[in-house]
């Protein structure tokens, strides 16, 4: 299952930009959120990998801040980030009969941290640190003696994508010289850096989203028009062009991707994707497939922890939720039909070529579409390192300090 957390917990001045209101293990085994009983904050657990979900809270001896965020992992421990003033503390939380353990961890110097999204095998956890002209990458969960300063990024990032199973190569969005590109991360080469995604000199490139079975890459750029971001989408592997639908471009609102149907391997411009929409009128659920022309909305369930979902493989999209009536819900929402040819809507920006953890076959263009608008080359041969959507390569590699 590929599942995406992209909102916010209600609480502190800076909770919003930075703690997802639930997170969601990448296998969909478990979730956690920051939950609430009208006076204090804890953490609870959820259970989703059964027939039903059910929730367990973990209510610690010290009454949480609401700042704190949560994030699950593959055994079922709860890890908490818990943001003090020039540090930030880690534990993890597991249930103990009618308690909660807690499994210090240690802590973090730093003005500023954020959790990265949760490991594809969920059993190691990452933060950023972002400092004046570099980001510190931390393994704060998972490592042999608690927090670890595992690379040293020139330039301010954000962002954290995944990009192959085994947690190796991170794709972070790098701010330098006035520009935001995305680079890799290896993770196995002392931190290696090398450019991932370029589609013009002077654009703004940020990978959103990826899924590891398929390839499927969701993005934001002002490629197509300078000043103005747009949401595309390209294939890892795939030399055709990416692609900015025009029926993702919705007036005064913004379209963000959640999650993207896993499983389709061979076809990967046929999985579903959920999106959030928000605009003036409130949020939106969007369904869409690349390889349709029309975007399907619809009222999210009540109660929706906004922005966290997972798809199975079967085209059903799992959106949790609380309400009065239901402490521990799951909605679940089919994919729309396809009409079962591949047709890749819209014009295309830049070369789409990238490698991954598994060199992909792109599906042919349809009849009438045009040559990549520019050359693209295979400059890397090794199956486990991505190169550059537009060229590649770009440049010497990096090594993180």
């Amino acid at each position: 299952m590929t599942a995406c957390a992209l909102e916010t917990a209600t609480g502190g001045p800076d909770s919003a930009t930075r703690h997802p209101q639930c997170s969601i293990a990448a296998d969909g085994s478990y979730a956690a959120r920051l939950a609430t009983d009208g006076e204090s904050f804890y953490p609870e657990r959820w259970t989703l990998g059964g027939p039903e979900p059910y929730a367990v809270p973990l209510p610690s001896a010290r009454t949480e801040e609401p700042g704190a965020a949560v994030q699950p992992l593959a055994d079922g421990r709860v890890l908490i980030h818990r943001p003090e003033a020039e540090s930030h503390a880690f534990a993890l939380l597991y249930p103990t009969g009618p308690g909660t353990g807690e499994l210090p961890l240690g802590t973090v110097e730093s003005a500023g941290l954020t959790l990265l999204p949760p490991t594809p095998q969920g059993h190691a956890a990452y933060a950023l640190a972002v400092r004046a002209e570099s980001t510190d990458l931390w393994l704060v969960a998972g490592g042999a003696r608690g927090p670890e300063l595992v690379a040293e990024v020139p330039g301010r990032c954000s962002g954290g994508v995944w990009l192959d199973r085994a947690g190796r190569m991170l794709a972070l969005d790098r701010e330098s010289g006035g520009r935001t590109k995305t680079v890799t991360v290896d993770l196995q080469r002392g931190g290696e850096v090398s450019p991932f995604l370029q589609l013009t000199e002077e654009s703004n490139d940020r990978l959103l989203l990826a899924d590891l079975d398929s390839g499927l890459l969701l993005l934001r750029s002002d490629a197509p028009s300078p000043g103005r971001e747009r949401l595309g989408w390209g294939v890892l592997g795939s030399t055709l062009p990416v692609r900015f639908p025009a029926c993702l471009r919705l007036p005064e609102c913004t379209v963000t991707p959640i999650a993207v149907q896993p499983g389709q391997t061979l076809m990967p411009e046929t999985a579903a994707v959920a999106l959030r929409i928000e605009g003036p009128s409130g949020g939106r659920l969007g369904l869409w497939r690349p390889v349709d022309r029309t975007l399907t909305q619809l009222s999210p369930p009540q109660g929706w922890l906004t922005g966290a979902g997972l798809w199975t493989a079967g085209g059903v999209l799992r959106l949790p939720y609380v309400t009065n009536a239901v402490p521990c819900g799951v909605a679940r929402v089919p994919a729309p039909p396809w009409p079962g040819r591949a047709e890749l809507p819209g014009p295309g920006v830049g070369a789409g070529r990238a490698t991954g953890a598994a060199e992909r076959q792109a599906p042919p263009p349809p009849d009438g579409d045009g040559p990549p608008a520019g050359g693209g080359r295979n400059g890397n041969k090794s199956p486990a390192r991505p190169v550059p959507l537009r060229e590649a390569p770009l440049g010497p590699k990096e090594t993180a300090r």
